[in-house]
């Protein structure tokens, strides 16, 4: 007689997924805020909403996001804890751009086979990252996909949740004609355009991740394993330290998937235009590779990947200078790139070419 059939012999490992929930604790312990009530292991994660009593008109913002197939690469490498900054990155920086502050977030990870080791280094990265942003990790949920995902494959995605005051939301309705237009230098690719990248170094160049390569200082895997940069407590410091009674920051754009001209183009109204001026700053070298290697014209090297610019702020031309110092007294490098004109059709142009 035939053994009767079970969860486990289906390919779900119930205990494995608890053993990594231990691993795990140690960091999502840290990854807090004073408002969360109760720890790991709930059916939910709970947020002291009377913390928010003291705004006039608080209004709740949310996101939610992934890695893409960034995932891919720190699958080959076998390094799972830095694709965290990624998830929350990608997430959190979304919310800050109209001005929210990020409270709490939580992760979703499927996996083809639960190796506890590898969730738990996975989670890890995601708490460092919400300690960077200043949110919490209130909860998560690890999903086994025996049959849908190879045993080493898995994805991750989250969402997150912030708050802004309604008459402090950031947007199109507040830029006008003469702002400036201030970048924010990425770490690198962050983690958009990487079906392209990867197709174009894998398929067609042939490299290898652990190819050295000279224009990069290093090999190829640690340049696309390079974690985003999470701009958000940045990001807020620097509405804090500019927005005061003539509020001159006016709108902030995430430049993710769409590249630069596609999301600054969000956050300008119908009634007016930008130009961007490509001169005033030097892409990394990964860009001109994955130009170069794939043959891949600039127009869509633009509009896949973000060109060394992860994010952008829309502020009066008064403020910019004050704005370049508070980012770089946070190690964030940014430069004026561009303005604000009375060119009626929503759209951004850039124009020139990246210097050398």
């Amino acid at each position: 007689m035939s053994q009767g059939a079970s969860y486990a012999a289906a390919g779900v490992d119930i205990e494995a997924g608890d053993r990594a929930v231990e691993l795990m604790k140690e960091w999502v312990a840290k990854a807090t805020r004073p408002e969360v009530v109760g720890g790991l292991g709930g059916f939910a994660g709970l947020f002291d909403a009377t913390a928010l009593t003291s705004y006039r008109r608080p209004l709740l913002a949310t996101s939610t996001d992934g890695i893409g197939t960034k995932v891919a690469i720190a699958q080959k490498l076998g390094k799972h804890d830095t694709i965290g900054f990624d998830l929350v990155g990608m997430v959190v920086d979304d919310l800050v751009v109209c001005g929210a502050e990020p409270l709490f977030m939580t992760d979703y990870i499927c996996t083809g086979k639960v190796v506890p080791e590898t969730i738990a280094q996975i989670v890890k990265g995601i708490a460092e990252a919400c300690v960077e942003a200043g949110t919490a990790l209130v909860g998560g949920e690890t999903a086994e996909h025996p049959g849908l995902l190879e045993p080493d494959e898995y994805d991750v995605a989250g969402a997150a949740t912030g708050v802004v005051e309604a008459d402090e939301v950031l947007g199109a309705e507040r830029v006008r004609a003469g702002d400036v237009v201030l970048a924010m230098a990425s770490s690198g690719l962050h983690s958009n355009g990487y079906s392209l990248v990867r197709h174009v170094f894998f398929d067609r160049a042939k490299w290898t991740l652990d190819r050295v390569v000279p224009e990069l200082g290093t090999t190829l895997g640690e340049v696309l394993l390079t974690p985003t940069r999470v701009y958000a407590k940045h990001c807020l410091e620097l509405i804090q330290a500019l927005n005061g009674d003539q509020k001159p920051l006016h709108a902030m754009s995430h430049i993710t998937g769409g590249g630069f001209a596609a999301n600054l183009a969000r956050v300008i109204p119908d009634e007016l235009s930008v130009r961007i001026d490509r001169s005033t700053w030097t892409p990394a070298p990964i860009f001109g590779l994955v130009g170069l290697l794939g043959d891949v014209a600039l127009p869509e090297l633009e509009k896949t990947l973000n060109m060394g610019a992860g994010m952008v702020a829309v502020l009066d031309p008064s403020a910019a200078d004050a704005a370049v110092q508070e980012l770089a007294a946070r190690d964030i490098p940014a430069w004026v790139c561009g303005e604000v004109t009375a060119t009626p059709g929503g759209t951004v142009a850039l124009e020139g070419t990246y210097a050398k």
